[in-house]
Formats: C-alpha cells, sequence, structure tokens
C-alpha cells in the first residue's frame, strides 16, 4: 500500500526524537546528523528501536543536513542526506515507510536575514536529491516556523521529485496566538501548497497540542499531523532533559487522533517508549471524531491601538535637527553623562545619540542609559542597536523592552565582531544583519513580531539605518542604504564627513530615497587625533589640507580651536543640504559639541 493511500485510510504511527536519543545513547556531537558518518550504526539502531515500538514510519537523522547548518564542517550535503537515507532504509520492515526529515535553514531568511532564495533552494533542492538517492518514500518537513521559507522548501522538493511531502509547523506556546486564528490560517496555505499532511510539531505538549490539532482540522480536509514534545524541558548537568511518563504521553496523545489527527509521533525527548506505549492504545482502537470543515468569512483584523510617534519623527519635518553622540562610560559612573546630555538640551541639542558597544567594548545596555538620559536629563535618545550580541528572540525582546520604556528612536547597525573587542573569545551572533534589523522595527511597527504575531499594538519606532559616505565599495554601501530604505527606514545617519563634495554627494543619494538625513560632523581635536581617524577607522578619510592644517598647529590648543572652526564651516554647509546634523565630539565632550552648534542655531 502506497504512503498516500495509507494516509488516506487510518491513523499512520510516526518516531520519536533521533538527535536527544543519539545523545542519550553516547553521541554528544552537533547537529546530530553527522553520526550517518561517524557513527552509523548507532543511528541504525535507532531507527530500528523505533521499528521494534510500533512506528509505521521513522524519519532519517537528516534534520540539519543542510548548507548552512553544516557549514564548517566540510560535509557533502548530498552525501549526508543520501547516507541519512539508506541507514533507515536498511532496517524498514516491509509495510513500513522512511521520510526525508527536512528542517529549516537554521538563520533567518532575507528580507530579515541573510540567506537569499536562491542559495535558500538549491540547499534544499541538494538535501532532497540525496535523501531520493537514499530511498524515501517521502518527506517530512518540520519545526519550520517562516510560512515564506515553507514555501521554498516545498516547491524546492516538488522540482526534483512528486513524493510526497508532510509538511509540519512549530507554534509557540500561546494563548493569544491561539484566539487569533493563526493555526487555521497557517493550516489553509500549507495545504494550498498541495502536500500530503499539514500540522504541527515541537515546542508544546499534547495538551497544549489540542487547540492546534483542533483548529487546523477545521480549515483543511488533508491529514492532520500531531508531533508534540513529552511536556517541558528542564535543564539537568548541561542537557535538555524531559521526564514525562510514556503511559501519560502516549494517553494525551490518543485525544490528538480523537480530535482529528491522522499522523502522529513525538518531537524532542520522546523515545521508543514513548512510541511503544502509543502503539498500544492505537492498536486497542481510538475513535475520531468525524472531520468538519468550518467555511470562515473572512475576518476584519482588530485595529490595534497606535503608540505615541517620536519627538525627532515630527522635528525632523519642521526645523534642522541637532543630534550628539555621547559616549557611555565604562561601570556604572555615567552622572557626567547624564549632566552633559542635559546640558546639551539646554543650548538647543534635539537627540543624544547612545552607542551599543561600539569596538565590541563593554559599556552598560543602552536601553538602560537611555532611559536613565530620558528620564534624568530630559531629553529624547536615539540609541543605537547592534546585531552582534543577540540571537533572534534577544532582539525583538529588547526592541520590545525599549519601546515600552519610551525608547522609540533606534538606529540599526550590524555591529563589530566581539573578537576586536574587550572578550575576544566572546561569541558574536549576526543572526540578522542591520538591514534585517530594519524590517523587524517595520513589522513591529505594523503590530506583528517576525513570525506574524500580534504584539498588542503598533509600535512608533523611528527606523534610522546607518551609512558611510566614505565606505571601501561606495557601490555596495549605495545598495545597502537602498535596501534599508526598502526595508523601512525612515531617516539616515551618516559616519563623519569632512569636505563638502561627500556631503553633497550623500544628500543628492538621500534626497532621492525621499528619507531625511543627519550628516556627521566630527571635530578634530589634534593631530595625532587627525592622523588616527585618517589612517587608522576603516571609511575614513580626512582631506589633505584639513590634515596639514592640523599637523603644522603650533599645540593641542591650537589644534582643536581649527578643528572647531572647520567642523562649523562645514555645519553651516551642511545646514542647506541635509535635514540635520549627527556631532560626534571627540570623548562625548558636550562643550565642543557646544561651540559646533553655534553655527546652526
Amino acid at each position: 500500500m502506497s504512503l498516500q493511500e495509507v494516509l488516506a485510510s487510518g491513523v499512520l504511527l510516526g518516531d520519536g526524537a533521533n538527535g536527544t536519543l543519539l545523545a542519550e545513547r553516547g553521541f554528544k556531537k552537533q547537529p546530530y546528523d553527522l553520526a550517518n558518518l561517524e557513527a552509523p550504526e548507532l543511528v541504525r539502531a535507532a531507527h530500528k528501536e523505533y521499528f521494534d515500538a510500533g512506528s509505521d514510519f521513522v524519519e532519517t537523522n537528516t534534520f540539519c543536513s543542510n548548507h548552512f547548518k553544516l557549514e564548517g564542517f566540510g560535509v557533502d550535503v548530498f552525501e549526508l542526506n543520501k547516507q541519512g537515507a539508506i541507514i533507515a532504509r536498511s532496517v524498514c520492515p516491509p509495510g513500513k515507510y522512511v521520510l526525508g526529515a527536512i528542517g529549516p535553514c537554521g538563520k533567518p531568511l532575507a528580507p530579515f536575514g541573510q540567506i537569499e532564495q536562491p542559495d535558500a533552494t538549491a540547499s534544499f533542492v541538494e538535501a532532497a536529491k540525496g535523501l531520493v538517492a537514499g530511498g524515501v518514500d517521502g518527506f517530512f518537513l518540520e519545526s519550520f516556523v517562516d510560512i515564506h521559507e515553507i514555501n521554498i522548501a516545498v516547491a524546492a522538493i516538488k522540482s526534483v521529485t512528486d513524493l510526497p511531502i508532510l509538511l509540519s509547523k512549530a507554534f509557540i506556546e500561546d494563548g493569544e496566538m491561539i484566539a487569533e486564528g493563526l493555526p487555521s490560517r497557517r493550516a489553509r496555505e500549507m495545504s494550498d501548497l498541495g502536500v500530503a499532511a499539514v500540522g504541527a510539531n515541537c515546542i508544546v505538549g499534547p495538551q497544549r497540542m489540542l487547540d492546534l490539532v483542533r483548529m487546523m482540522g477545521e480549515e483543511t480536509q488533508v491529514p492532520i499531523i500531531a508531533f508534540p514534545t513529552p511536556g517541558l524541558p528542564q535543564l539537568v548537568k548541561g542537557e535538555i532533559t524531559y521526564d514525562t511518563s510514556p503511559e501519560y504521553f502516549a494517553k494525551a496523545s490518543m485525544r490528538l487522533i480523537e480530535e482529528g489527527a491522522r499522523v502522529v509521533g513525538g518531537c524532542c525527548g520522546t523515545t521508543p517508549d514513548h512510541i511503544r506505549e502509543m502503539r498500544k492504545l492505537i492498536d486497542q482502537g481510538v475513535k475520531p471524531k468525524p472531520r468538519t470543515i468550518i467555511t470562515r468569512s473572512a475576518k476584519e483584523k482588530e485595529d490595534l491601538p497606535e503608540a505615541s510617534a517620536s519627538t525627532l519623527s515630527e522635528k525632523i519635518k519642521t526645523k534642522f535637527v541637532v543630534t550628539v553622540e555621547m559616549d557611555v562610560p565604562r561601570g556604572l559612573r555615567i552622572q557626567k553623562l547624564l549632566d552633559g546630555a542635559k546640558n546639551l538640551k539646554e543650548m538647543g541639542c534635539d537627540i543624544i545619540n547612545i552607542s551599543d558597544g561600539a569596538r565590541a567594548r563593554l559599556r552598560m545596555n543602552p536601553t538602560a542609559v537611555g532611559n536613565l538620559i530620558q528620564t534624568q536629563s530630559g531629553i529624547e535618545v536615539t540609541m543605537h542597536f547592534s546585531c552582534r550580541d543577540r540571537n533572534l528572540l534577544a532582539v525583538q525582546s529588547d526592541l520590545l523592552g525599549a519601546h515600552a520604556l519610551g525608547i522609540r528612536n533606534i538606529l540599526a547597525v550590524t555591529g563589530d565582531p566581539a573578537n576586536i573587542g574587550d572578550y575576544p573569545s566572546a561569541t558574536s551572533v549576526f543572526d540578522i544583519d542591520a538591514i534585517g534589523l530594519c524590517r523587524i522595527m517595520d513589522r513591529f511597527n505594523q503590530g506583528l513580531d517576525l513570525a506574524g504575531y500580534s504584539v498588542g499594538m503598533r509600535c512608533a519606532f523611528t527606523i534610522c539605518c546607518a551609512y558611510n559616505p566614505g565606505a571601501l565599495d561606495q557601490e555596495l554601501e549605495d545598495d545597502r542604504l537602498k535596501r534599508k530604505v526598502e526595508a523601512g527606514a525612515q531617516i539616515v545617519y551618516t559616519q563623519p564627513v569632512f569636505d563638502l563634495e561627500s556631503a553633497e554627494r550623500t544628500a543628492s543619494l538621500c534626497r532621492s530615497l525621499n528619507t531625511p538625513l543627519l550628516l556627521g560632523v566630527l571635530p578634530l581635536r589634534s593631530a595625532r587625533h587627525t592622523e588616527f581617524m585618517h589612517n587608522e577607522v576603516p571609511g575614513v578619510s580626512i582631506p589633505e589640507n584639513l590634515r596639514m592644517m592640523m599637523a603644522n598647529a603650533p599645540d593641542d590648543e591650537t589644534a582643536l580651536k581649527i578643528g572647531i572652526e572647520e567642523a562649523q564651516k562645514l555645519s553651516a554647509e551642511i545646514k542647506s543640504l541635509a535635514q540635520g546634523i549627527y556631532l560626534m565630539p571627540p570623548f562625548g565632550n558636550a562643550a565642543i559639541a557646544a561651540s559646533v552648534m553655534e553655527a546652526v542655531q
């Protein structure tokens, strides 16, 4: 009997987890897919245990077998997938099935992340070819979150073979998500892709899975998949473990079948013992409820409340804006910074800029600093936000936290790698870059997070982005600026410019993008400072005549005076080109900033 026929006729019992089972058996190396090459007998034994326990099908040990998760391992994606299929096929009894497991890329796809669609497609195609060559009967796509990535994966597999595809999405454990009907919408969208079954796996246990199965079953005629975890995980001696009994899991899983699930099994933490207990109860007979497809009329989305906009977003429409970057000192003593911000406000400064661990130096969290400045110094902040230290979860969490504290202006920066800073052994994350960060904030401004869940209101981030007028590859820098604006950037901040020609070119580019511009101005303080900026800071080029003026100054006091005067001249000229200036006084010196500000007031 074909897999399609079995899916149409009854309940199909899958397997449990591969990775956690292999780890329990002694293979600790990740990704666990490497065991296909390094410990094939261990993988073979795991599959056989599941078949012996009563599984109708097993999934190949290839969930992570794609180009992105295997980067740096020197492993051929095709061969790893092929070997995974061959191992499972070698212990598959007659009348049973082997499904090729394919998981998501592991990093966000463009336009949020840096994995481009053609690259993702090529990886899915390579995996599918390997699995087909190894003899799979179909595919099990699981743990996907992004519907865009789901579309890419299904299309890639269909370009290789017409074998059946079972498609499963991971949903968060959230009552609001259920109430908003997301599972129903996703079930409909996934069914429209022409797959053999749709459903949910991972993250939630069998009780939480009930609502997902019910809602998805009401939306589509195709069989429903339910592969829950055995409850909530816990960390024991550095390893994630589950302690839900197989008997409880099996009994709870029967309710999933009663609610309409036709393909059942277990996800992370489930073992052959869990599957064995499920087999017993299935064989005793479980009576599923009749499937009822509910036709829902299009429901108007409730209008979300809108957060209040930033002062910067209003001021930049009507006046020449002055922003000043203040250095965050090491440690906790920031009273001088707070006093300086207050003084600058009194002198006419509109916005204080706060960096986010620039050059990978250890500094206080910018959200805390920004909140202190806004509440104690009474001036609005533009907070720099780096992608270096935060994974995709932390990026969104920290943005929401900043918004809740009233920080609306965010300057999206990719960030300097950790290995150049105070802790070279620290790990850089870079799940996304500045372009993806702009897109996430744009989604928040629509009231949605990256997964499509409501955040409860339409945020009011003023999305700022960075631009370097002196980049080594100016064509690439210009293209990235255009992509940032397309992603939702509303204001452009630049690195320092030291000549009118660079300022004019940048202003022309921003006019073509219809995006307000804050041109960077950095007053030089000495000949040594000038040479450092020109020779050691990437993307900074100081005209020779200015370098000569600074070099010929008899002392640092005179040099500083020249630096301020030249910055004043440039700022006055910038006033006719841009919507504001972005002052970067050396050492965050408020007095120097105030002197330059006089030229534009």
